[in-house]
């Protein structure tokens, strides 16, 4: 064959290595019965945390029904969150990975962060149609008009408060869609979940509800005080369910303390992968992070979600459990410290939640 017979746009053509079913069977264009013509080239920018990296996987879904046959193409910090299978290509926000990215070709482009250096890729894109957040004239801008609302509600507080649009809504409103409860997409390890499989077996048939004690360093007014923890872990043994302390780095001391009082299961601290399958374990979930609830989200677990300093609209939970708030209110709109001599999360009581767990988890 020579080179002009090169199907240059398959979905399968690698371009510095073999494709995949060249390696398998030894098939070459001319003769290939997995040819897959690319249809539409599209690029999502969303570098974000990892719950904001989950919360936009939906679009994936949306696309493929919409573009069977198009090559997506995700670029992140948080690449190891994204699944392969449903993805073509995840790239870690590198200077390789910018420089690649500006010198292609897409049909469609998404930026869906507002940080200056994912607004400045998007402006550096060649693109036929750009959607999301951009750079022009020295500063944030939408890519169109579809982006108007989102931009304005991050500005101003008093826009963001009369939101009833959860995110998803908002997202697929800015790429000219409607949302139609497209689902999360997680890159779950299966063999990982197997490993972990252990863990229902050692809870005697028992309800395991994973508890994500902490709140990240970012927000520390969603922190639930810890001798509620303790009281909720102790209603839940006494009810026959297994609690199971969750957590990072940031939480582990405290998960301890908390093992030493109660007797309550802990594991420690694990990769992402591992974390993932722990979690996949649980029958509901008590959190008020929101990665713990995008992965408990995406794994189809119920749950109970805290929420004081955010708009409660702003998520959805595809009726797999309630958000809980505090009874007296919150005054610290998206704040990172509280005027209240009492924070508010002092005020979500410890029989509340329980018994939406019973509720939600029988």
């Amino acid at each position: 064959m020579n080179i002009s017979e090169v199907k240059f746009d398959c979905r399968h053509f690698r371009g510095e290595i073999p494709c995949t079913p060249n390696k398998l069977s030894g098939s070459i264009c001319t003769d290939c019965t997995d040819y897959d013509k690319i249809t539409k080239r599209i690029l999502i920018i969303k570098l974000g945390a990892i719950g904001d990296v989950i919360r936009t996987t939906p679009l994936v879904e949306k696309y493929r029904t919409l573009y069977p046959g198009c090559h997506i193409t995700w670029i992140t910090h948080t690449p190891d969150i994204l699944p392969k299978k449903a993805i073509d290509t995840i790239l870690s926000f590198s200077f390789t990975s910018v420089f690649t990215l500006s010198h292609k070709h897409f049909d469609i482009a998404i930026n869906l962060d507002k940080d200056q250096e994912a607004c400045m890729l998007l402006s550096d894109i060649n693109a036929i149609e750009k959607y999301g957040f951009i750079w022009r004239d020295g500063h944030l801008n939408t890519a169109n008009d579809l982006a108007e609302h989102k931009i304005l509600t991050g500005l101003f507080d008093n826009e963001s408060k009369i939101n009833t649009k959860s995110y998803l809504e908002e997202i697929f409103e800015i790429c000219g869609f409607t949302y139609n409860r497209e689902r999360y997409l997680l890159n779950v390890n299966e063999q990982l979940v197997d490993t972990w499989s252990i863990l229902k077996k050692e809870a005697n048939n028992k309800n395991i509800i994973g508890l994500n004690t902490g709140c990240g360093k970012r927000w520390p007014t969603r922190l639930w005080p810890s001798e509620n923890w303790i009281e909720l872990i102790q209603l839940l043994q006494n009810a026959g369910y297994e609690p199971l302390l969750l957590g990072g780095i940031d939480e582990h001391e405290q998960n301890l303390v908390y093992q030493q009082k109660t007797g309550a299961k802990y594991l420690g601290t694990f990769s992402l992968e591992e974390f993932i399958s722990i979690t996949s374990q649980c029958d509901g979930i008590v959190t008020a992070v929101s990665m713990m609830m995008h992965i408990a989200l995406g794994l189809g677990k119920k749950m109970i979600l805290f929420n004081n300093i955010f708009n409660k609209h702003e998520f959805s939970l595809f009726g797999n459990g309630e958000i809980i708030e505090p009874s007296t209110g919150c005054d610290c709109y998206y704040g990172a410290t509280c005027n209240r001599n009492r924070q508010c999360m002092n005020d979500i009581a410890t029989e509340l939640v329980f018994n939406a767990i019973q509720r939600h988890i029988p």
